[in-house]
Formats: C-alpha cells, sequence, structure tokens
C-alpha cells in the first residue's frame, strides 16, 4: 500500500484541497493510514505530474488561491487496479511487541506500567472505532455522505456496512491486543 492509493481512494469521494486531505489524514483515516502533512504534498505533486489526479485552483479569499485535485480517469483505473489485487501483508514491525518481548529486562512494577498504559490506550483506540462504525452505520461522515451522492441508492446500506466493518476490525483488534496485555501482567507476577 502507498500514500498514493489512499489518497486516490480519499479523492474518489470527493475533490478535495492538500490541506483538506491533511486534515482529513489527522481524523478518522490515521486509524488506518497515518500521513503526515510532510508526505501529502509532495507525493499530490508526483501524482499530478504521472496524470492520476488533477488540480485545479479555486479562489480563495479575495487575493489567495487553493488547488484543489480531483481523481482522472486514469487515476481511478490505478486506484481499480490496486483494489482488486492482493497484496501480501505488510511485515511486522511493531516496536510495543518489541518493548514487551524484552519486559524480563525491567522491574516488574515498570513492565506492569507499561502494560497499563498500552491497555488504556488500545481500549480508547477501539472505543474511537466503534463509534466511528457507528456513524458509517447511520450515513452519517462527511466523506460518506459526499460518496454516496454519487452512489446508486440501492447501494448505500451496503457501502455504509463495508466501511463500518474496516472500524469494526479495527475496534476487535485493539480489545484483542488489550486483553493480550492484561494476560502479559498476569505473567509478570507468576511465580
Amino acid at each position: 500500500m502507498s500514500l498514493q492509493h489512499a489518497l486516490l481512494g480519499v479523492l474518489e469521494a470527493r475533490p478535495m484541497s492538500g490541506y483538506d486531505l491533511v486534515q482529513f489524514f489527522d481524523s478518522s483515516t490515521g486509524w488506518i493510514w497515518a500521513a503526515p502533512q510532510s508526505q501529502i504534498y509532495p507525493t499530490l505533486r508526483r501524482m499530478e505530474r504521472a496524470g492520476l489526479i488533477s488540480g485545479d485552483d479555486e479562489p480563495r479569499g479575495p487575493k489567495l488561491t487553493r488547488t484543489v485535485y480531483s481523481v482522472t480517469p486514469q487515476g481511478r483505473t490505478e486506484l481499480e487496479q490496486w483494489l482488486s489485487t492482493p497484496h501480501d501483508p505488510a511485515p511486522p514491525r511493531d516496536p510495543f511487541l518489541v518493548q514487551a518481548l524484552n519486559f524480563d529486562e525491567i522491574d516488574v512494577e515498570k513492565a506492569h506500567a507499561v502494560l497499563e498504559q498500552f491497555i488504556a490506550e488500545q481500549e480508547k483506540s477501539a472505543d474511537e472505532a466503534e463509534a466511528h462504525r457507528d456513524r458509517l452505520l447511520a450515513k452519517d461522515t462527511m466523506l460518506l455522505k459526499e460518496r454516496l451522492t454519487r452512489r446508486d441508492p440501492a447501494d448505500h446500506d451496503r457501502i455504509a456496512r463495508l466501511k463500518a466493518h474496516v472500524f469494526a476490525g479495527v475496534a476487535a483488534v485493539a480489545r484483542t491486543r488489550a486483553e493480550w496485555a492484561r494476560e502479559g501482567q498476569r505473567l509478570l507476577t507468576e511465580d
């Protein structure tokens, strides 16, 4: 997966400026794909040069303009091809698991505290994902509302359920990781 494909997926719902995209990636999509501003703008320029998106300058106030990007037919083809192709799983790279693997090197109390913070973070992540899942099921997110204006109304419920399913998965993974950490806390005190 690349940032390019994440951007194409978002822009397929509606045209956006670079600023709009930065704000979007700072919100819900960040749960599944994080992208800092320093990566978004250069990627947009590369995508525009490659013909995957087009940028149109729009007025912003009396003297300023902003570039609003939309997906081109070539970009739509690229997105469809990527979405239709099975991909290898990303290689594991979890600093927390490396940390947990070495808990035997520190005091039990310190390891327990790290796990406690991890549990709290995972539970918060699960709660947020479940809340977003519920907003998607209610078709109450801005981007989904806009995407649905371009789709057959007969497909709206299915589309909302598919998107909600992703966040249900995020929540399930977070809850499983929290339970795994609780088991780690129990193991720390075993003889």
